[in-house]
């Protein structure tokens, strides 16, 4: 079915005014949460890749 582009705006239009919009507080406490979540996620693969690195390392020294 085929929808005219005015008819489409209008409706894009009303849609959009249905969205609840975050306020400032909401949105500064998810960036605030999504930079510690980054800094946890980073510390924690940091720390993963140095053990394997060491356990490689031995095993490979063991052989070699």
């Amino acid at each position: 079915m085929a929808t005219s582009p005015f008819k489409f705006l209008q409706e894009v239009r009303s849609e959009t005014s249905k969205v609840v919009w975050p306020t400032r507080r909401e949105t500064m406490i998810t960036t605030v949460m999504v930079f510690i979540m980054v800094a946890a996620s980073s510390i924690f693969f940091f720390v993963s890749d140095q053990l394997i690195r060491l356990l490689i390392t031995y095993i490979l020294s063991i052989h070699g």
